[in-house]
């Protein structure tokens, strides 16, 4: 459900299960286990370089959480409950260098949370946008990738503070997009996108312009890919993949 790189270790979650696993991202060795003892139902899990800690969100229902876990899994917290009467339950999650954005598919918003997991904003998208993944932007914008249920279409769309839509991406007439689960970025506002019904993977411009599609079917071998990890320091790109116990890491182009 989940992949991330934490300085030389990568770090994975899959459905239903309390573990993070961990593997030298050098090497590629099994490392030991995390385990999270009351995380039920992982959706998502990101890394902030600067604090060397793991956030994953939990989407059991009635335990709505976000869990905060250090490098070497000595401090294990839960960092963000969601109240009562709350109606935003995390599902997706992504880390700048002092803050975490986390999406809300029932409730088409997005949340800043800072360091202590406080909340520093809510963002109401459009009536028509169901969030899967956003990622902010250098210029603190978000780019976000979710359904138009207006338009029955996926697209990528870049989002204001304030809701306001500035610009979208729904790929070509003849080859439309067909579910976005993930984005990544660089330091230059380029887009990774995670093109789950194409088979494919796609660069876009600070733009939203299509650049290439940067992996195909057969690069990907004949993999689903649904969540994505950029490591701009090195270049290298993970993706795990729908319905299979694996992740690959490509070597792709930077700016």
């Amino acid at each position: 459900m989940g992949v991330t790189q934490l300085g030389d270790v990568v770090c994975m979650v899959c459905g239903r299960s309390s573990s993070i696993v961990r593997f030298n991202a050098t090497t590629h060795q099994r490392l030991t286990d995390i385990n999270v003892e009351d995380l039920r139902w992982p959706q998502d899990i990101a890394a902030c370089q600067q604090t060397s800690q793991l956030y994953i969100p939990n989407h059991y229902p009635g335990d709505e959480c976000i869990w905060r876990v250090s490098a070497d899994g000595a401090d294990i917290k839960r960092w963000w409950s969601k109240s009562s009467s709350d109606t935003f339950r995390p599902e997706t999650l992504s880390v700048t260098a002092t803050r975490l954005l986390a999406t809300s598919p029932d409730t088409k918003q997005l949340m800043q949370l800072d360091a202590r997991g406080n909340q520093l904003s809510r963002v109401q998208l459009p009536p028509d946008m169901e969030p899967y993944h956003a990622v902010e932007s250098p210029t603190g914008t978000f780019i976000v990738s979710h359904y138009n249920t207006e338009l029955d279409q996926h697209q990528v769309s870049e989002v204001q503070t304030d809701g306001k839509v500035l610009r979208q991406f729904s790929g070509s007439r003849l080859s439309p997009l067909r579910y976005t689960p993930h984005v990544a970025i660089d330091s230059h506002a380029n887009i990774f996108l995670a093109d789950w019904g194409n088979d494919c993977m796609q660069l876009l411009d600070a733009q939203l312009k299509l650049r290439r599609v940067i992996l195909d079917y057969c690069q990907l071998n004949y993999g689903r890919p649904w969540r994505l990890c950029y490591t701009e320091r090195t270049g290298q790109l993970l993706v795990a993949f729908w319905g299979e116990k694996r992740v690959a890491v490509f070597n792709v182009l930077r700016r």
